[in-house]
């Protein structure tokens, strides 16, 4: 009996198959459907196969029919790379914590982030994988964390990140680079010296900053309840700064902040007096005095 019609049904969709006059067989050539098969049920796309005789008799297999069954199940692969964002440490940030937590997330939104191919490698240590990374399921994908288990030493590092999805695209490799800083600069002030008492209304606050790891630093000074001064940091880590003493008491806070915020800071308590001592009172007992006897001077002074 002749064959009437045959069809191909894929994912809801039914597509007519022309017989072939040269090899007898029913084709059609059909675009595979827009997403990856991998997380459907088994794997793949269930192809379904119809033919119907021009007396109406119908055949009807799928993927379950113990002849032809295997060669109806159709593997669709994506060919779109997941994608992975580092968000913290940000680019070039300073960090005064050795042991940073590290943060990125990957994203794949077909067949899925594959959570075995995840990795992470700072400088050229061992690449971290598997459990030692803490992974968080996200909408198409994973939310990661990692903290070195070794205190990074202080100074610049690389980050590196790679992934792949369950279809075996691999991800572009993030990476991004970041500063450790655990040490406080050096702060010396040489002057003035720390409780001077002086006359002079002028002085200079006067010494020198530097940091091992992350210079130039910042320098402020503040003068009593005055407004904050930036300082010029000389090549060399001198500095100089001229002030006007107030009578009395006078407090300069010297801070010295690296790039990575961390600070060192010095006080210096300063007094002024201009006020020359007062003369109330002079005695001279006895007065007068037998030559070449003693004779005692009291004086009155206050200040």
């Amino acid at each position: 009996m002749a064959i009437n019609t045959v069809q191909a049904i894929i994912n809801g969709t039914t597509y007519n198959l022309t017989k072939n006059g040269t090899t007898g067989k029913y084709e059609a050539t059909i675009s595979a459907p827009s997403k990856s098969s991998f997380n459907n049920t088994g794997g793949f796309y269930d192809v379904t196969i119809k033919a119907v005789d021009v007396a109406g008799n119908t055949k009807q297999v799928n993927s379950t029919d113990s002849i032809v069954g295997s060669k109806l199940k159709l593997i669709v692969k994506e060919k779109v790379s997941p994608v992975i964002t580092i968000t913290s440490p940000t680019a070039n940030a300073y960090i005064s914590n050795n042991k940073p937590v590290i943060k990125w997330t990957v994203t794949d939104d077909d067949s899925g982030v594959d959570v075995n191919t995840i990795k992470l490698q700072i400088d050229s240590q061992t690449a971290v994988t598997g459990s030692a990374i803490i992974k968080t399921a996200i909408t198409g994908g994973y939310s990661c964390e990692y903290t070195p288990t070794i205190a990074l030493t202080d100074g610049s590092h690389t980050i590196k990140i790679d992934a792949s999805d369950n279809d075996g695209n691999v991800a572009t490799q993030k990476t991004v680079a970041f500063n450790v800083d655990t040490i406080p600069p050096v702060l010396s002030v040489t002057s003035p010296v720390d409780n001077l008492i002086t006359n002079v209304v002028n002085i200079n606050v006067i010494g020198t900053t530097n940091d091992a790891s992350n210079s130039p630093v910042t320098l402020t000074i503040k003068h009593n309840s005055n407004t904050m001064q930036t300082v010029t940091v000389e090549t060399n880590g001198s500095f100089t700064k001229a002030f006007t003493l107030v009578e009395g008491a006078n407090t300069f806070v010297i801070t010295s902040t690296d790039a990575g915020g961390l600070t060192t800071t010095v006080t210096r308590n300063v007094t002024l007096d201009t006020i020359a001592p007062t003369i109330s009172d002079v005695t001279l007992t006895p007065n007068p005095v037998d030559a070449g006897q003693t004779y005692i001077i009291s004086v009155t002074v206050t200040d």
